[in-house]
């Protein structure tokens, strides 16, 4: 697997990845799909846009950005999507580390998430196994796609 930057070429696949999760409506905030055009503006608005790879393949990809501005715009912020058929085949981890060593290269000190589902066992367990700390739980702070509310965990990591 290779891990490297967003490409123009990459962007029909990453939409389609993105767009899987954001359809889930388990996962990410977002609501609405991601076209062509909106999605280019999307990823290459990111402070970093990595991919990972595989004989030609995107498997998965992330998006790195500020968490906040100013006095604390050296916290980032990052989200996760890998294809549905390699779930649990340790592509999201390989995500998460290369962000890590971005996000240090382009400056930020810590890299956090703001609202992890906390049904989310596998992104939770992955987090905890790379030294992420969970800041606590934020009781019905996602709306599900069903219009039910789940909890949300923090966590962050010094880089």
């Amino acid at each position: 697997m290779i891990l490297r930057a967003f490409e123009e070429k990459d962007l029909s696949r990453v939409i389609e990845i993105w767009n899987d999760v954001v359809r889930c409506g388990d996962a990410f905030p977002q609501e609405e799909e991601l076209t062509e055009e909106t999605g280019r503006e999307f990823f290459s608005g990111q402070s970093y846009t990595g991919v990972a790879e595989h004989n030609g393949s995107i498997e998965g990809m992330y998006i790195l950005h500020p968490n906040n501005i100013g006095r604390c715009g050296h916290i980032c912020n990052a989200s996760y999507a890998v294809r549905k058929d390699l779930r649990g085949r340790h592509v999201g981890e390989a995500l998460v580390e290369d962000c890590l060593v971005q996000a240090k290269r382009l400056g930020y000190r810590v890299l956090q998430f703001n609202a992890v589902v906390k049904t989310n066992a596998p992104a939770r367990h992955l987090y905890e196994k790379l030294g992420f700390k969970q800041l606590g739980t934020i009781e019905g702070g996602f709306r599900m796609k069903d219009g039910s509310y789940e909890d949300i965990c923090p966590y962050y990591k010094i880089l």
